[in-house]
């Protein structure tokens, strides 16, 4: 979804930085969002408080929301997806073996 966001909307991106913090995402905000997905789905309190500010200082109120929003919507479809056992397609495989590449998701265990 990323990805098409990102062609459709021609939004300069870098998919590296969602694996790797060095890389600049590109857009506008884009570390403090980094830093909000990051704290929510693994970090403590204190990080989860920071970087709720950050967010909030950057995008304001709404922005807070529709970042907390986006980041429950994917956490609850993957693991839907993961439940199930559902298998990536293969149009959408070939779609994203490009950012796949980039990002260094296939060295997970999808199994």
């Amino acid at each position: 979804m990323l990805r098409a966001s990102a062609e459709v909307t021609t939004t300069p991106l870098d998919p590296r930085s969602i694996t790797d913090r060095s890389v600049d995402p590109l857009l506008p905000h884009g570390v403090a969002l980094l830093d909000f997905v990051d704290a929510v789905l693994g970090g403590r309190e204190s990080e989860q408080s920071s970087a709720r500010a950050g967010v909030l200082t950057a995008l304001g109120p709404t922005g807070l929301v529709d970042a907390a929003g986006v980041i429950a919507n994917f956490e609850m479809m993957n693991r839907i997806a993961d439940a199930t056992g559902m298998p990536v397609g293969k149009g959408t495989r070939q779609r994203t073996v490009e950012w796949r590449t980039l990002i260094g998701i296939d060295r997970f265990d999808h199994s």
